[in-house]
C-alpha cells in the first residue's frame, strides 16, 4: 500500500461474513507473530462465533482502509467474581505491519471501550507478551499496566 492509500481514514465496523479470506489473512498474521499456528477447524470455529448471537460469545471489530481489511479486534464480556456487572475481555488485537503507527490499533481499541461503555462493562483489559514492544507503547498511552502475572496449567 502507498503512503498516499494509507493516509485514507480508517472505518472500523464490525465484522461481516464476506470478510472471511481477508478476516483469516489478518488472524494468521497475528498468530505468526505469536508463533501459533491453528487447525482449520479453529478458524471455522472461531468465525462462526465472531459472527453469531451468543452474548457470551466472542465479539469482532474490524479496521477497513481503502477497500481494504487492514486489522482486527476479538473481544468477549463476562461475569467477574469482584464485579456486579460484566468486564470486557481484549483477547486479539491486529494491525496490518505495513500500517502500524497510524493510529489503527488505537481506533479499534477506542471501539472495544465504546463498546464495552454501552454494555454496562466497566472494565477492558487484555494481555500482551513483554517483549511486544510496538504494542506496548500504545497500551501504555491508553492503558494502566497492572502487576498481575499470568500463570496457566502445566
Amino acid at each position: 500500500m502507498s503512503k498516499e492509500a494509507a493516509g485514507l481514514p480508517v472505518t472500523i465496523r464490525e465484522l461481516r461474513p464476506e470478510d472471511r479470506g481477508n478476516w483469516q489473512a489478518l488472524w494468521q498474521g497475528y498468530l505468526a507473530f505469536y508463533e501459533t499456528t491453528l487447525p482449520e477447524a479453529v478458524f471455522d470455529t472461531t468465525f462462526r462465533r465472531l459472527l453469531g448471537d451468543d452474548p457470551r460469545d466472542f465479539n469482532a471489530l474490524v479496521a477497513e482502509c481503502d477497500g481494504r481489511l487492514v486489522g482486527l479486534a476479538h473481544y468477549l464480556f463476562h461475569r467477574h467474581g469482584w464485579k456486579e456487572e460484566d468486564v470486557c475481555y481484549l483477547q486479539d488485537l491486529y494491525a496490518a505491519p505495513e500500517l502500524r503507527g497510524r493510529g489503527i490499533g488505537r481506533k479499534l481499541m477506542e471501539a472495544v471501550y465504546a463498546a464495552a461503555d454501552a454494555a454496562g462493562a466497566p472494565s477492558v483489559y487484555w494481555l500482551t507478551q513483554e517483549f511486544n514492544h510496538t504494542a506496548r507503547d500504545l497500551y501504555d498511552r491508553i492503558g494502566v499496566l497492572t502487576p498481575f502475572i499470568k500463570y496457566q496449567r502445566a
